[in-house]
């Protein structure tokens, strides 16, 4: 298991690193998200799930999984380090969008220029038969909740907390 002095690394090497045009680097991505969940009351798998999203683009990961889209890459680095709730998260982020697209008439309209793009890739909007699927999922509502401050964790000089000040919530999370 990775210490939490590694996990934290992990997250800080994500600094001036870019997903396609977005407005903030994968870090501020990352911490700003975390800090939306933190303000919605979300437990604490579910912030740490917030902040590790997205950790499936770290170049370390992507050579222990390089076959495996950035979800597919998290969520089996998070069922290791984080257990299942956190993994199944992050393994969801990117089916809650074409969930919420499908879902909600007016979702679509606010994803940025990239996620826009990206969700033509990933399948575009769920199915009828998907969407029930999704939703008999017990943690499908935490999903589609991570999926939106996903899409609002891009405001350049957000005010967010640091790694340090989310230290305690990574190591209650991580498991022994």
């Amino acid at each position: 298991m990775l210490l939490n002095e590694a996990l934290i690394d992990i997250l800080a090497t994500s600094a001036g690193v870019f997903d396609g045009d977005e407005p903030v680097d994968n870090l501020d991505h990352a911490l700003q998200c975390a800090a939306l969940a933190l303000a919605d009351g979300a437990d604490d798998e579910l912030v740490v799930a917030a902040l590790f999203h997205d950790v499936g683009y770290h170049p370390r990961l992507i050579r222990r999984w390089p076959d495996l889209p950035h979800e597919e890459v998290g969520a089996r680095f998070a069922f290791e380090v984080f257990g299942k709730r956190v993994a199944w998260l992050i393994a969801q982020h990117v089916p809650a969008k074409r969930y919420l697209v499908a879902t909600d008439p007016d979702y679509a309209q606010g994803l940025s220029p990239t996620s826009t793009r990206s969700l033509v890739r990933q399948g575009g909007p769920m199915s009828a038969t998907e969407v029930a699927a999704f939703e008999r999922e017990p943690w499908a509502q935490d999903a589609a909740r991570l999926r939106r401050w996903d899409d609002l964790a891009k405001v350049v000089d957000a005010a967010t907390p640091n790694l340090e000040e989310l230290r305690a919530t990574i190591k209650r999370v991580q498991v022994s």
